[in-house]
């Protein structure tokens, strides 16, 4: 039995609490650091290089999958510790004040528990979905619980970006334990039951973890791409720690406003993630290789766009700038991610978890490192130039790297077949 449309977008619910917490660790924690606490920019990064570090099991977990794991379990608890590693972080706000050394030990290790409940339920999560629905379906799929995942975040942003001004410690406390409380119960709620009615169409794969990986490594697709994933995604990730700490240094947005920012960032993401959708689904327009281009090369102009804003003073187009720039990731990244499900089942049988494990090991040390590299990055030039200028270098940076994953894309997904968003029946 495989799953239903109905359980496909039960498990996108679960990608919808990842975003949800998720965000707050990355967007709203990270600029309250950086500038209600006048803390280096590196030090949020480091704890979420750290939490990136940490996922570096995803291939365990995703071996796991593959050799009968409990994915429900692995789950469930991964979103558990998530949630519980989330308010760990945000208690650390207003203890740094008091105590640094205390604050940045709990932050250490809350980033830590966030590394790991990301990992364990994300990839659990993906190795169900990927031998678990039907191949036809395996792309679409994706394109449905990334699109779910980008809404929670949007979504999260958007009204805590609403509610978090005036901004104090109390508040924050209460919108992180309404958002992780709610994420960990609409996961209970959203995965039960629904591995048990699939777990019979698997066999378990007997084959000890180095080996399974070694073998997965040796096939020449699954390399090249892990390659591309991790040079495409450290360009999408460089942005990640400093375009909110960018908007209120350089255009004085308060921090509900910089969090409706990344709102709206991620908006802009779900709407290029839907067009690609529609028009390589519905429309039959264009391969996924020429999305994946077309996302990199527009995602790289935005970015330069957004690096010219800061220093000739232009805020009014800094948010449509910074929209514009999620709908491009969007397109590009709803295209890797068709390609990365329709190629899970290629090569050895019985690999779809592993190869989803070291795609996403390879996404997550992308995100450790171009997140930290961009946050150092920031720190090193404004102590040589004017904080808007400093933040453009940077952007700038970024925006080459999209074209090189764009140069890549053309060469290796010229490469045998083009996978389709919706593979025919």
């Amino acid at each position: 039995m495989t799953l239903s449309w109905i359980q496909i977008v039960r498990l996108g619910l679960v990608q919808m609490c990842l975003g949800s917490i998720v965000v707050l660790t990355t967007s709203t924690l990270n600029r309250l650091m950086v500038v209600e606490l006048s803390l280096a920019a590196i030090l949020p990064g480091l704890l979420v290089g750290l939490h990136y570090a940490v996922q570096l099991s995803r291939p365990h977990w995703g071996h796991a999958s593959d050799t009968g794991g409990k994915r429900t379990r692995y789950i469930i608890g991964g979103m558990a510790m998530l949630a519980a590693g989330a308010a760990l972080a945000a208690l650390c706000i207003p203890l740094f004040p008091v105590s640094y050394a205390g604050a940045l030990a709990l932050s250490v290790l809350a980033y830590v528990m966030i590394g790991a409940g990301v990992g364990a339920s994300g990839t659990s999560l993906l190795a169900l979905l990927a031998t678990a629905t039907a191949e036809r379906r395996r792309a679409a799929a994706a394109t449905i619980t990334w699109l779910m995942m980008i809404f929670g975040i949007a979504l999260t942003a958007g009204i805590v970006g609403q509610i978090l001004d005036p901004y104090t410690p109390l508040r924050l406390m209460k919108i992180v334990g309404v958002v992780t409380g709610g994420a960990v119960l609409l996961t209970t709620v959203a995965v039960w039951g629904i591995e048990a009615r699939v777990r019979q169409e698997r066999q378990p794969e007997g084959t000890p973890f180095r080996e399974g990986l070694a073998q997965v490594w040796a096939e020449p697709r699954a390399q090249n791409f892990t390659l591309f994933v991790f040079l495409s995604m450290t360009a999408y990730f460089m942005q990640e720690l400093i375009l909110e700490p960018y908007a209120g240094l350089v255009f004085d947005f308060t921090p509900g406003q910089s969090t409706s920012l990344s709102g709206a960032q991620n908006g802009g993401v779900f709407l290029g993630m839907l067009a690609v959708g529609i028009a390589a689904t519905g429309l039959r327009i264009g391969a996924l290789r020429h999305w994946v281009i077309a996302g990199c090369i527009g995602s790289a102009t935005a970015l330069a766009v957004i690096a010219a804003l800061g220093p000739a003073g232009l805020a009014g187009a800094f948010v449509p700038a910074v929209v514009t720039l999620g709908v491009f990731n969007g397109m590009f990244a709803v295209a890797a991610i068709g390609s990365m499900m329709a190629m899970a089942g290629e090569g050895r049988e019985r690999r779809e978890g592993t190869r989803m494990g070291l795609w996403g090991a390879a996404q997550a040390i992308a995100a450790g490192f171009g997140g930290l590299t961009g946050a150092a990055a920031v720190d090193l030039l404004r102590g040589l130039l004017p904080d808007a200028e400093a933040f453009a270098g940077v952007f700038l940076f970024e925006a080459t790297l999209f074209v090189a994953a764009a140069l890549m894309a053309a060469r290796i997904m010229d490469r045998g077949r083009t996978p389709e968003l919706v593979p025919g029946e």
